[in-house]
């Protein structure tokens, strides 16, 4: 099992119908949107680099991601969006942290809300569970038609602080400082590795185990959250095991 939360494996996984991927669309042109804000040019403007890159990870079409650079360097609303992140507990006591891209806080507090209360968690403080995760880059290499021992070596040469190796041996997630992912993934596509994704998130300082049932829930709650149109990322410290994925993919 991977040492840190699954949820951004599974997600990515889950996206496969027309209905998820307009969905993954709308999110993905929403953080290109908000990167953009700062400056749309993507060599001079990291963030906007990276958002864009994780969208064409996704096969967003490029139409796309210029009306969404756009948008967040001109006046078409982009200035009434903001970036929030909710802290909260879910079942067992467990931290979810929900970044959100919104222009109205009101409704997007009270969607997230009910999602947590229905599955008998709760909203937060600020503070309360985000001092429990920290920022890191994570970079997931194929590993289909190369030697996982080439991928680490090359990995740690350019600067990786942990390699984490899937179950199944067919993919390796790469963690490192956020501020070396792009050197990190450009080493890695020029030794001719196949990047599958690479993005800044949140990891759990520490992932917990819950029982079955407790962790069924905790997960369909977390699909819910990610369901709603204002959320950008979810992060949990709960550890899913695959049997858990398998009763809630059935």
């Amino acid at each position: 099992m991977s040492g840190h939360s699954k949820w951004s494996s599974i997600k990515h996984k889950k996206a496969a119908t027309d209905t998820k991927r307009a969905q993954l669309f709308t999110k993905l042109g929403r953080d290109i949107t908000m990167a953009a804000r700062i400056g749309n040019d993507p060599d001079m403007n990291a963030a906007l680099r990276l958002a864009i890159q994780k969208a064409r990870d996704s096969n967003m079409p490029n139409a796309n991601i210029d009306r969404a650079v756009q948008k967040g360097s001109g006046d078409n609303g982009a200035d009434q969006l903001e970036e929030i992140t909710y802290e909260g507990y879910g079942p067992g006591g467990t931290a979810i942290l929900v970044d959100t891209i919104t222009d109205n806080k009101n409704r997007t507090v009270a969607e997230i809300r009910l999602v947590l209360s229905r599955s008998g968690g709760n909203l937060a403080e600020n503070g309360a569970v985000a001092w429990q995760f920290d920022m890191r880059g994570v970079i997931t290499v194929t590993a289909l038609e190369t030697s996982i021992d080439d991928i680490q070596l090359k990995a740690i040469e350019a600067g990786a602080d942990e390699i984490e190796v899937s179950e199944n041996e067919l993919s390796v997630e790469i963690i490192t400082d956020p501020a070396l992912i792009e050197q990190i993934r450009l080493d890695l596509g020029n030794a001719g590795y196949k990047i599958e994704s690479a993005d800044i998130i949140k990891i759990p300082q520490n992932t917990i185990e819950l029982d079955d049932q407790s962790a069924i829930v905790t997960l369909r709650m977390l699909e819910k959250l990610d369901e709603l149109d204002d959320v950008s990322k979810i992060y949990s410290n709960v550890g899913f095991s695959d049997s858990v994925i398998a009763a809630v993919n059935e």
